[in-house]
C-alpha cells in the first residue's frame, strides 16, 4: 500500500479532474491510481501488478521502466530546457527531424512538431487549407474522414472525428467536414446495404474507397482540401483495410488534387510493425499526423509531416504558415524521442513486432470459441475484439445491454484480473489491445486466459 493512499485518494476526488472520465464512478470506489510501471507491466498504489495491454493509451512502444530515456530527458534538461520554434532552432529538434523525414516515405521530408496527435491533426488541417489558398484554388477546404473514426479533441480535429456522441455537447464545430463508410468487413452487409457481405474483402475495399470519390464529387472537387483516414482506424474496434483500398484511395486524391493524410498518432513507430502504417500498406500519402509512440510516452511529442510540395509555397517572398504551438519539438522532449528511436533500431522492435504478430493473432483467435466472441481483427500488435450477443446473426447489443456489459462488467472485471485494456462502445462494443512493442508469446497467453476468463462469465450476463 502507498503510504499517502489516503490523501491521494481524497485529493483525486476533490482536485483532479480525469480525462473521458464518469467521476460519478468514483462516489462510492477507490480511484485507481497507478504508481510505477516495469516493462509490460504496471503497479497500483495497493501494490497489485497488471499487464499493460492497452501500452498506456497506444503509446508506451518500449514499456515502462527505460532507464535511457529518462537519462536523455535529464541530460537535455541540464543543457537547454526550453527553447521554441518560433524562428529559432536547437539541435535536439533538428536532429529529430532529418531522422524522422528519414524514415517517412517519399518526398515527406518537412516535419512540423507538436505537442500531440490531436495538435498535428489540427495542424495537417489548417496547412491544406492555407496550401490551397496559395496556389490559387481557396475554395478547396473541406475534409471527409470515416464513420466512426476519432481523430482528436481539438476543435477542429474533433469536426474531422466521426462519433456523434463525443461531438454533440460542443456544437457548433467547424463546418465543412463529410463522413465515408469506414472499412468494417465484419459489419460489410450492414455498411454496403446488403450489396456485398465482406467474403470477397478486395471488391469491398473498392467499394468503401469509391465512396470517398462519391463524397468529393458531391461536395465539389474544387471545394475539397483532404482526405484524413487511419492506416488501420481505431474506433469501433480496429478496421484494417481491405486489399487494394489505400491504392485506389491515392487514385482518386490525385484525380480531384486532394491530399491524403495518414493518420498515424496510433500506427506510427512499430504498432503495425513498420514505422509509418502507410509503409505496411504500401501507399504513398501527402501528410502523416503522428504522436504517441515517437518517445514511448516518455515527454509529450506528435508531428505534422509532409510533402516538399506542401512546404514550397512557404519557401517563397514574406510568406509563412501563421501556426504554430508553445511546447511543440520542446527540446526535452525531442531528445528522448532520439532516445526512444535508437532503441527501436539497436533492439530490433519493428522486427520483434513482425516476427511474433502471427502469433499474437493466433492466440487472441483462441477466443473466437467462446460464444460472446464475435470477430478478432487487426494487424500487428494493434487488436479489436467485437463482442455480439449472437455469433451465427451477428446481432449486437443494444444501448442498455452494452452499458450493463461494458461499464458495468468487463471494465471492472478486467483490471480486477490484472489485465489493462479498454472495453470501448464507440461503434459495436469491443475489446481494444495494443501491448507494448516488447511483448511475447509469455503476455500473449497471459492477455488470452484473463480475456477467456472474464469473457466467458460476461457471456453468462447477456
Amino acid at each position: 500500500m502507498h503510504p499517502d493512499y489516503d490523501h491521494l485518494q481524497r485529493a483525486a476526488k476533490d482536485h483532479l479532474w480525469m480525462h473521458f472520465t464518469r467521476h460519478s464512478t468514483y462516489d462510492h470506489a477507490d480511484v485507481p491510481v497507478i504508481v510505477r510501471g516495469e516493462g509490460p507491466y504496471i503497479w497500483d498504489a495497493k501494490g497489485k501488478r497488471y499487464l499493460d495491454a492497452l501500452a498506456g493509451l497506444f503509446v508506451s512502444q518500449l514499456g515502462h521502466g527505460r532507464t535511457e530515456l529518462a537519462d536523455a530527458a535529464a541530460a537535455q534538461a541540464r543543457e537547454l530546457a526550453f527553447m521554441p520554434l518560433w524562428s529559432y532552432a536547437h539541435p535536439s529538434a533538428i536532429q529529430l527531424a532529418e531522422r524522422v523525414a528519414g524514415y517517412a516515405p517519399g518526398d515527406l521530408n518537412r516535419v512540423f512538431f507538436t505537442s500531440g496527435g490531436g495538435e498535428a491533426v489540427e495542424t495537417a488541417w489548417k496547412l491544406a487549407k492555407n496550401y490551397f489558398k496559395l496556389t490559387g484554388k481557396p475554395m478547396k477546404h473541406k475534409v471527409i474522414s470515416r464513420a466512426i473514426a476519432y481523430h482528436g479533441t481539438t476543435q477542429g480535429a474533433l469536426s474531422i472525428t466521426g462519433l456523434p456522441g463525443l461531438k454533440q455537447q460542443f456544437e457548433p464545430l467547424v463546418p465543412s467536414t463529410f463522413r465515408v463508410p469506414n472499412t468494417n468487413a465484419y459489419r460489410a452487409s450492414e455498411i454496403t446495404g446488403g450489396f456485398l457481405d465482406g467474403s470477397d474483402p478486395e471488391a469491398f475495399g473498392r467499394w468503401a474507397a469509391d465512396q470517398i470519390a462519391v463524397a468529393i464529387e458531391n461536395e465539389g472537387p474544387d471545394t475539397v482540401a483532404a482526405v484524413f483516414l487511419e492506416p488501420v482506424q481505431n474506433a469501433g474496434g480496429c478496421f484494417p483495410p481491405p486489399p487494394g483500398y489505400f491504392q485506389r484511395v491515392r487514385e482518386i486524391c490525385d484525380e480531384h488534387d486532394v491530399l491524403l493524410v495518414s493518420d498515424e498518432v496510433i500506427c506510427a513507430f512499430g504498432r503495425l510493425g513498420h514505422m509509418f502504417g502507410a509503409e505496411r500498406y504500401g501507399y504513398q500519402p501527402d501528410m502523416i499526423t503522428c504522436a504517441k509512440g515517437i518517445t514511448s510516452g516518455y515527454a509529450p511529442l506528435g508531428a505534422m509531416i509532409a510533402s516538399d510540395r506542401l512546404m514550397e509555397p512557404f519557401l517563397q517572398g514574406h510568406e509563412s504558415f501563421a501556426h504554430g504551438y508553445t511546447f511543440g519539438g520542446h527540446p526535452v522532449s525531442a531528445a528522448v524521442a532520439m532516445a526512444n528511436l535508437d532503441i527501436f533500431e539497436n533492439e530490433g522492435v519493428l522486427e520483434n513486432v513482425r516476427d511474433n504478430e502471427g502469433a499474437f493473432r493466433a492466440t487472441l483467435e483462441r477466443l473466437l470459441d467462446l460464444p460472446i466472441v464475435g470477430d478478432v481483427r487487426g494487424d500487428g500488435y494493434f487488436y479489436g475484439i467485437e463482442l455480439v450477443k449472437d455469433k451465427d446473426t451477428k446481432e449486437t447489443f443494444n444501448d442498455e445491454e452494452a452499458e450493463k456489459l461494458l461499464r458495468g462488467f468487463l471494465s471492472k472485471a478486467l483490471y480486477d484480473e490484472g489485465l489493462y485494456c479498454r472495453a470501448d462502445d464507440r461503434g459495436d462494443p469491443v475489446i481494444q489491445l495494443s501491448p507494448p512493442l516488447i511483448c511475447t508469446q509469455e503476455h500473449f497467453d497471459e492477455i488470452e486466459q484473463i480475456l477467456r476468463v472474464v469473457l466467458d462469465k460476461a457471456s453468462s450476463l447477456v
